[in-house]
């Protein structure tokens, strides 16, 4: 128990023969904790930063037109604008009626259930016939892939259906 006594001793003395001794000890102190603050703060700004641009960076779509097809009874046609953002992966899904596209800008893998994938770019087209499973995928991490859409579908179906 000398050892304790010793380090009270030399503790205790150190600071009455040296006034400055507890005053490094309170800025040491305050160093840490702005120190710790601010790391925090820095996590927590990071973390939101990240939730926010996910948010942001959703597939983003647009209906150009749509009208009912004079001559085909029951059907219609729908022109939409798609916009996958970088790195963005479509789940699979479908389209009930037949599906026209044209990429406009970017390049992105379509994979199409039973085929290899294909990766498209601007100015390339393609057709899905009805109610064919894919999924589709920007394969840049810095671009937004934009692509149009025509659909030819019968009234009352939906343009895409989620594939479990």
């Amino acid at each position: 128990m000398l050892i304790p006594q010793v380090r009270r001793f030399v503790h205790t003395d150190v600071k009455k023969s040296c006034p400055q001794f507890g005053k490094e000890e309170t800025m040491k102190r305050k160093v840490i904790m702005f120190t710790s603050i601010l790391a925090i703060g820095i996590a927590t700004g990071l973390i939101v930063s990240q939730v926010l641009n996910a948010q942001q960076q959703a597939v983003k779509s647009a209906i150009l037109l749509k009208a009912d097809l004079v001559g085909m009874e029951g059907k219609y046609v729908v022109i939409v604008s798609t916009e996958l953002p970088p790195g963005e992966l479509a789940k699979k899904h479908f389209h009930p009626g037949h599906q026209f596209s044209y990429i406009l800008e970017g390049s992105m893998i379509m994979e199409v259930e039973g085929r290899p994938p294909i990766t498209y770019k601007p100015g390339d087209a393609f057709y899905l016939t009805p109610n064919q499973v894919h999924s589709a995928g920007n394969l840049s991490t810095t671009a937004p892939v934009k692509v149009l859409g025509f659909s030819i579908a019968d009234k009352g179906q939906p343009l895409s259906v989620p594939v479990k």
